[in-house]
């Protein structure tokens, strides 16, 4: 549990340190490039997520391989020669894609998007930077992969929080002094890019043991994976066609700009993904490490704090954007008329992410056993009823349509998939899973969340407000904690044995 908490706490320092440096300079990204060419990265945003299809299942697989990797599931010449072999594809998907959006990035600007101040020309440069951009963060995902089945997330974590700084910082900098166009913006990523490629590939062989004979392709190897890997890029095909669609839909449908409010939103939102996330890279490798070893008692006390904790931190952050997301992006961005416009789609998008997060767990323990099929099976049964529904909400409701149809969908996924799952692992587990993991302190994060809403004084200074939101955002989270069992239980061993050491 010591090497868990330690990659807890460095996850929560360097992706919320990603985070902050990604949200902290969205205002200025606007403001010297405009809300068209903010629309230009929420469309590079887009890109990645949709590339993650064409992995083919490599990063998951490669995690979960160096996972087992140490639980004594690889020697070191194997794992070695599944890495040169995944490498020798993700470089060469890399340069395709590269390419392919370089070729198509004349009819991306002039057939699909609708620009309306920015140049036919300015957007297909922006395009064709954005390709290489795309390509080089999907090489940089199978390097950062191994090092989170290595368990080697402190290494891992500072230095993303030293590439997000000087990425963002950076970024800034090149639009003040330098150029204020998305060209120039994209650039700049693919220098950053580049150099975290080369951190990370060095990262990755330093910390695996040297082999009797040099990592070489190896067809063996990827067919020993194969299985996995196909199911994962099932899983991956269907669930970005269920919550990416909208996105898709939404650039064509309205304009840049409307379009640039919508990613916006989902900038907002994506604070609920970077709380998640460390929890998943640091729970995933234990879970298959138990797993491997057998130790099924052990696999049931981290499972349930871990969804405690999912429960507890996203759910008390998503809760203060449902309620007080006017009053968040406004301080954000200092514009009260676009936090006016925009606090609808965020109070749907953030629930919709809400319950989307706490279906991690249950979805990591599936992937842990190998479990493929039972997310393969759901997903094109949500694909048959909801994708219409999707295409329909979109399409006459525009933005808030597309968000209330994500809710939608991750509704179904909480009831059925769930009682699913639990019939064939960790039988018994799914009530206790509902009630103390999600329930009951979603229930008491919302009821303390909602006595902070009533409660605000009127008229309150930005500092003030500020302060008032914190306070309300800490007080949820401590109100959760304080209902759950396993995560209660283990803050109050911690707090223990810190007095007794005092």
């Amino acid at each position: 549990m010591t090497l868990l908490k330690k990659n807890i706490i460095a996850n929560y320092f360097g992706q919320g340190w990603t985070a902050l440096m990604g949200l902290l300079f969205v205002p200025l990204y606007i403001k010297y490039l405009g809300m068209e060419s903010y629309g230009l990265i929420g469309i590079f945003a887009m890109l990645q997520a949709w590339l993650t299809l064409l992995d083919m299942g490599m990063t998951p697989t490669l995690s979960r391989e160096m996972a087992r990797f140490k639980g004594g599931g690889h020697d070191s010449q194997s794992i070695r020669d599944l890495l040169r072999s995944i490498e020798v594809i993700a470089f060469t998907i890399a340069g395709v894609t590269a390419l392919s959006i370089w070729a198509a990035s004349g009819w991306l600007a002039s057939g699909w998007l609708r620009a309306e101040k920015l140049p036919v020309e300015t957007v297909a440069q922006a395009f064709a930077v954005m390709g290489i951009v795309t390509a080089l963060r999907f090489v940089e995902g199978i390097y950062r992969s191994s090092i989170v089945g290595l368990q080697r997330q402190v290494m891992l974590n500072a230095v993303m929080s030293f590439m997000a700084t000087v990425r963002g910082l950076g970024a800034v900098g090149i639009l003040v002094w330098v150029s204020p166009t998305i060209k120039a913006f994209f650039i700049w990523q693919g220098l950053i890019s580049i150099a975290t490629v080369a951190i990370f590939m060095a990262a990755v062989y330093r910390a695996l043991p040297k082999s009797p004979l040099q990592a070489r392709f190896s067809k063996s190897a990827l067919l020993n994976i194969w299985r996995f890997a196909a199911g994962m890029v099932a899983i991956t095909f269907l669930s970005l066609l269920l919550t990416q669609v909208d996105k898709v839909i939404l650039s064509k449908l309205l304009s840049l700009e409307a379009f640039g409010c919508y990613c916006l939103a989902n900038t907002v939102v994506s604070i609920l993904t970077y709380i998640v996330s460390p929890i998943d890279q640091a729970f995933f490798p234990r879970l298959t490490d138990l797993i491997t070893t057998g130790n099924e008692k052990g696999l049931i006390g981290v499972y349930h704090c871990g969804a405690q904790m999912v429960s507890v931190l996203v759910g008390s952050a998503a809760m203060i954007l449902i309620v007080f997301g006017e009053q968040v992006v406004a301080l954000w961005t200092g514009n009260p008329k676009l936090a006016l416009d925009i606090a609808p789609l965020v109070a749907l998008l953030a629930l919709g992410t809400m319950i989307n997060c706490l279906l991690h767990f249950p979805y990591n323990l599936q992937v842990a056993y190998g479990w493929l099929s039972l997310g393969i099976k759901n997903n094109i049964a949500a694909m048959i009823i909801l994708v219409p529904a999707i295409f329909w909400a979109t399409s006459r409701y525009g933005a808030i349509g597309a968000a209330g149809a994500w809710v939608a969908l991750n509704i179904g996924y909480l009831i059925v998939p769930v009682h699913i799952m639990h019939r064939r692992l960790l039988c018994g587990e799914k009530w206790r899973w509902y009630l103390w993991d999600l329930i009951l302190p979603l229930a008491c994060g919302a009821g303390t969340v909602t006595a902070f809403r009533f409660m605000t004084p009127a008229a309150l200074s930005k500092p003030l407000e500020f302060v008032w939101l914190a306070a309300a955002s800490l007080t949820t989270a401590a109100v959760s904690t304080l209902a759950t069992t396993d995560l209660r239980k283990l803050i109050l061993d911690v707090l223990k044995r810190r007095l007794i050491h005092v």
